[in-house]
């Protein structure tokens, strides 16, 4: 009876231990991604709609391959409310979760975004402002853990003035035309002024500057101001509630919507539906497209949603703007993770680590028929001194329903924008007493 009893406690024990090491395996077989966003205020639509995608995609690749390369990827919420000190609140209580820490920070704020790259640089943590952020952060050399992948604003600004001259007949033709900026009140509408107004000395545009302050939702002065200086084309550089305000606000002055121009992150369902009948014939730039008829989203309908899952209540989203802005997140950061799972192993990595991965990032066309996602996003190549990797631009038109894409890939002239990112970035290292790095060193 004792030898007995004492087996079954033996074997207790032996199962005991191995649930420990068996889950303490599995947490130790983790990748985590820290989810710091906005799902309330003036700005939830889009917050809501671009973690909806991403944490949908990586959750796909949980429930389909088992994680990337056999390590799952797993994320926590932390509610930002777009506001910076929660954006640094957010960072530092998630920054050492998981057991090798956060591999990458998506602030989704251009204000968050400056407010961590001291932070972030010092923690070895990448920042991947994808389509937003510092412009000259794309200077890999000054910036080594700061990514503004795809294209940066300056990049946008300036597809935005080409797009412009290609209706005006060429640059020629753009003498003495009026642009006005309406843009948003914060880092983040400063971004394009540089570059509109040295696009303005180069070709002979007058521009405006007009600012609307958070959260936008009062813009009766601004385009009162609109209406006097008489523009022949409006950009409209707003996020939140901003955007359909001023898209209405234009249709009451009697500005034509087909020469009211938005920024990617004006350029939604989010923006244009609540705007009605004004929104139609409004154009804006994207470095997405909608629709869910691209295998990548079919692959989360078909492993997250059809098993009951899945981050998005209303599935009338899925396949927006702001969504599929999300998956293309999640593609980028699971090919981080992968790209540097090739140096490292196929187990949790470090930020450092991620940051190789991301720095020597290639998705190319091949790549892209791969991950199902062909059309839905443009190729990318990062390098050390490249944090930017792409630089196109399509642009859409809201039909009342639906967008439609109305250009090719139009990409930024890097003879002008590149040397003022390095001209910017060198101001920034002399100010902050960094060395840029020697990237022919680099590997």
């Amino acid at each position: 009876m004792r030898n007995n009893l004492k087996n079954a406690a033996a074997g207790l024990l032996t199962a005991a231990l191995a649930a420990v090491s068996g889950g303490a395996f599995a947490q130790a077989n983790e990748q985590f991604v820290p989810m710091n966003g906005y799902w309330v205020g003036p700005y939830a639509a889009g917050g809501s709609g671009y973690f909806g995608g991403m944490i949908d995609y990586l959750a796909m690749l949980n429930a389909r391959d088992g994680g990337i390369n056999g390590v799952k990827v797993t994320w926590e919420k932390c509610e930002t409310e777009y506001n910076n000190a929660r954006g640094v609140e957010c960072y530092e209580r998630t920054k050492k979760k998981g057991p090798t820490g956060a591999a990458v920070v998506h602030p989704l704020s251009t204000g968050i975004t400056y407010s961590l790259i001291d932070k972030a640089t010092a923690d070895k943590i990448p920042l991947i402002s994808m389509g937003y952020g510092r412009t000259d952060a794309a200077d890999g050399r000054v910036f080594p853990y700061v990514f503004p992948l795809i294209t940066t604003y300056w990049s946008q600004a300036n597809a935005m003035i080409k797009f412009i001259s290609s209706k005006e007949g060429g640059d020629a033709k753009m003498k003495g035309k009026r642009i006005a900026l309406v843009y948003h009140d914060s880092a983040f509408g400063k971004e394009p002024h540089s570059v509109l107004e040295a696009m303005g000395k180069n070709l002979g545009y007058e521009l405006s500057l007009i600012p609307v302050a958070h959260p936008g939702n009062e813009q009766g002065a601004q385009w009162l101001q609109v209406r006097q200086f008489k523009p022949d084309w409006v950009i409209l550089w707003g996020w939140g509630v901003m955007n359909p305000t001023a898209i209405k606000a234009a249709a009451k002055v009697g500005f034509p919507r087909n020469k009211l121009i938005g920024v990617w992150w004006s350029g939604a369902e989010e923006d244009t539906i609540p705007a009605g009948d004004a929104a139609k014939g409004y154009i804006a730039a994207g470095f997405n497209v909608a629709g869910t008829n691209y295998p990548v989203v079919q692959e989360i309908q078909k492993n997250v949603y059809a098993k009951g899952k899945g981050e998005m209540e209303d599935k009338s989203r899925i396949g927006s703007i702001y969504y599929n802005r999300g998956v293309v997140s999640g593609i980028l950061t699971a090919e981080a993770i992968r790209t540097a799972q090739k140096r490292y192993g196929n187990k949790p990595l470090t930020g450092e680590q991620v940051r190789w991965g991301i720095e020597n990032l290639n998705i190319d066309d091949a790549k892209l028929k791969q991950l199902g996602a062909t059309g839905f996003m443009q190729a990318l190549k990062v390098s050390c001194a490249d944090h930017e990797g792409g630089g196109a631009v399509k642009f859409q038109q809201w039909d009342g329903k639906k967008w439609n894409v109305i250009t090719d890939w139009i990409a930024a002239d890097r003879d002008l924008i590149r040397p003022m990112i390095e001209q910017s970035a060198a101001q920034y290292a002399k100010e902050k007493g960094i060395t840029p790095r020697d990237c022919s060193k680099e590997s």
